[in-house]
């Protein structure tokens, strides 16, 4: 298979537990959607969705190695970083370095989603000893005194 971005081979290359196809002269790499997910995966393994994918889709240049369609190029997850992908869901083309930067922006993801949850429970046990009878006793003998 030829590299969408250059003149080079795809050739594959084994990554943990997945076989992603990568260029023998750009170093870029060509992921399916699942092998996209284990890539996200080896920093942020929880089963719920990790929220949309792809922002600001347009028309990019570089073709589908699968099939030739011209591919759209989006903003991954809201961030900067801007990958192309098959409009006939092929896979994701990923630029030299790129795989780095999402696996950065799962580990980013993952500790917010975190210390949402954490501000979450914080709050839900303030209001649970909002409401407790010897905090509401307190406040009205001071309010009654």
């Amino acid at each position: 298979m030829k590299c969408p971005n250059c003149d080079g081979e795809l050739n594959d290359e084994k990554q943990g537990n997945i076989i992603v196809k990568r260029c023998d002269k750009c170093s870029g790499i060509w992921l399916t959607y699942p092998e996209l997910q284990e890539v996200e995966d080896t920093e942020w393994s929880d089963e719920k969705p990790k929220g949309t994918l792809e922002f600001n889709p347009k028309p990019g240049t570089l073709k589908c190695p699968e099939c030739g369609s011209q591919m759209v190029k989006f903003e991954y997850r809201y961030s900067d970083v801007q990958l192309d992908t098959c409009p006939n869901m092929h896979g994701f083309w990923l630029d030299n370095g790129e795989e780095d930067r999402i696996k950065g922006i799962m580990r980013k993801d993952k500790s917010d989603f975190e210390r949402k949850i954490e501000a979450e429970n914080d709050w839900s046990k303030l209001l649970d000893h909002l409401h407790s009878p010897t905090f509401m006793d307190r406040v009205k003998y001071f309010l009654n005194a």
